[in-house]
């Protein structure tokens, strides 16, 4: 088989680095690297090639993953006419809704790797992107009223236990408190 041109090996490396952004908020970082690449449409042999570890492709990974939050941020922001009340409330609805629940694989990269971050220190760049991201989000969510790590605690904590009691009506209540308690009364 002949060589790929450069720009399809940057194609292709792109093509991991979103993978493994869904695979490991769905599965987490444990997911192989054979099921990554064959998830990918890409031979495991090819892997070596684009990454010099798989830490480096979770560290790619997780950017990737809070990348994607910071821009579904700004456009909920442009969403709400530049309102930034308005879009963090959009947020947080959306946060705290059974679809984002039911779906870790495009979800938010804190609820789904919080665990995934505490088991693996060989992870160093990981863990520093993930702690950037989750201050970032944080720093976001702040209001005049309501500290944004106080918010970002309640809705993280709240999808997590939702996804672990999905099956049971304890999920949605879960979530509907949640909400209720970020959610400002008139």
């Amino acid at each position: 088989m002949g060589r790929v041109s450069q720009a399809q090996a940057q194609e292709n490396r792109k093509r991991v680095v979103e993978m493994a952004s869904q695979l490991f908020r769905e599965q987490g970082t444990s997911v192989s690297v054979a099921d990554l690449m064959k998830a990918a449409g890409l031979t495991h042999g090819g892997f070596y090639k684009q990454f010099a570890s798989k830490e480096a492709l979770i560290d790619e990974a997780v950017t990737h993953a809070f990348h994607e939050l910071a821009e579904r941020r700004a456009t909920t922001l442009e969403d709400n006419g530049g309102e930034r009340t308005a879009a963090q409330q959009a947020m947080i609805a959306s946060y705290l809704s059974a679809r984002h629940r039911d779906s870790p694989a495009a979800g938010c990269p804190a609820a789904a790797l919080a665990s995934d971050m505490a088991r693996d220190p060989g992870a160093l760049g990981a863990h520093h992107t993930y702690a950037d991201g989750v201050s970032d989000f944080a720093d976001w969510l702040d209001t005049d009223d309501q500290d944004g790590i106080i918010r970002l605690c309640t809705m993280l904590g709240a999808v997590v236990l939702a996804r672990a009691t999905k099956d049971s009506p304890l999920s949605d209540e879960i979530l509907d408190a949640a909400r209720a308690s970020l959610t400002p009364t008139p």
